[in-house]
């Protein structure tokens, strides 16, 4: 079996800790807590789980941080997670079984978990991410970025386990401390390009600053070279952009634009087809919800994705474009599919009786020749 260290850095996570911490402490063989300047009572709940918690001199880097947490670590891999995550119940039985499974000869060197980063009812996933998560600790994958920090993989040995982490965020507003972050590094690097640029973009985009979140995402999609989840997440945020700033038909523009930097993805498809939907277009829209299940199993990559657009979105949709277009039995078919995903939707049970209905007067009208 292998031995795994679990490496956090924490400020000011007294409420949520010890929930992240039971989640794993029966799992993983060291806990290392690193406190990068907390006020309240953190560290006092690390000591309540190990013995290993180290203060650490904040410097503006978070990539900085994690690097110290994983040079502290001593066991045979390193899982990494933060105060507000948690493992539910399911995934710790599968972490666990991973552990025991997971063979020793060393060829595994990362493993990429799932990341769930919104929840609906019966903490049933809304939006899912992945993440390099347990990575062999001879493999010296480092951590990369002052803000929004990356891990690095291997060169080989990476594989993909169906284990979800849970984001659990507490309200809380870094927004002033990732600005300060962020306009420090681009001083120092002197122009703001690249990976930077979508992080100052990004950091726009949460403060709504629309607009200025959109100059920076569409200089990004003009760089020659980029990371291509990246440049789909820009594609996707110029469409929410515009659509805040009343322009939809560059909305639109921006969502085909993602089709320069990849294959169609089910999300970007559902935004599409909506875009018709919403100028009762329902036959475009047909076309471009038909496309979302057809590619629903397609790997999105590392960037969040609407697990409904991969479900049942598509098929609800469908039915109600098919239901203004009086096609009652396709409309009524795809009110099931997607029910069979959310069977307790108020929504889709109202217009499946409706649906209903009308098939039958439909089916049952006398003919007229």
């Amino acid at each position: 079996m292998i031995t795994i260290s679990l490496c956090m850095i924490v400020k000011n996570e007294e409420r949520t800790l010890a929930r992240c911490l039971d989640s794993v402490s029966g799992i993983v063989d060291e806990i290392i807590i690193v406190d990068t300047g907390s006020s309240d009572r953190t560290m006092d709940v690390a000591a309540q789980y190990t013995d290993q918690v180290y203060t650490y001199e904040w410097q503006d880097d978070f990539a900085a941080a994690r690097n110290y947490s994983f040079e502290q670590a001593t066991q045979e891999y390193i899982l990494w997670l933060d105060a507000d995550d948690v493992l539910l119940p399911g995934d710790q039985a599968k972490l666990q079984a991973l552990k025991e499974q997971l063979p020793s000869d060393g060829r595994t060197e990362a493993v990429v978990l799932n990341y769930t980063l919104a929840e609906g009812a019966e903490a049933s996933p809304l939006v899912t991410d992945r993440r390099n998560r347990l990575v062999k600790r001879s493999a010296g994958c480092r951590w990369h970025g002052r803000l929004h920090e990356q891990l690095s993989f291997p060169r080989s040995g990476v594989m993909t386990a169906d284990i979800a982490v849970t984001h659990r965020r507490e309200a809380s507003n870094h927004s002033a401390r990732n600005v300060r972050i962020l306009r420090k590094w681009i001083a120092e690097e002197g122009v703001a390009q690249g990976r930077l640029l979508f992080y100052y973009a990004g950091e726009c985009y949460d403060r709504k600053r629309y607009r200025a979140a959109l100059q920076g995402y569409e200089k990004l999609l003009q760089e020659p070279q980029g990371y291509r989840e990246d440049r789909l997440i820009a594609c996707a945020r110029l469409a929410e952009c515009y659509e805040r700033l009343g322009k939809p038909s560059y909305k639109l523009r921006a969502l085909l634009q993602s089709f320069q930097f990849d294959l169609p993805h089910a999300d970007f498809c559902c935004a599409i087809a909506s875009c018709f939907q919403e100028r009762q277009e329902h036959m475009t829209a047909i076309y471009w919800y038909m496309q979302a299940l057809d590619v629903g199993t397609r790997d999105p990559g590392f960037r969040p994705v609407p697990a409904a657009c991969r479900t049942w979105l598509p098929h609800a949709r469908l039915s109600l474009s098919y239901a203004q277009l009086g096609h009652w039995e396709q409309a009524l078919k795809h009110n099931i599919q997607a029910l069979a995903y959310v069977p307790t939707d108020p929504g889709l049970l109202s217009n499946r009786e409706k649906l209903e209905t009308m098939v039958r007067q439909t089916t049952s009208a006398p003919r007229q020749d």
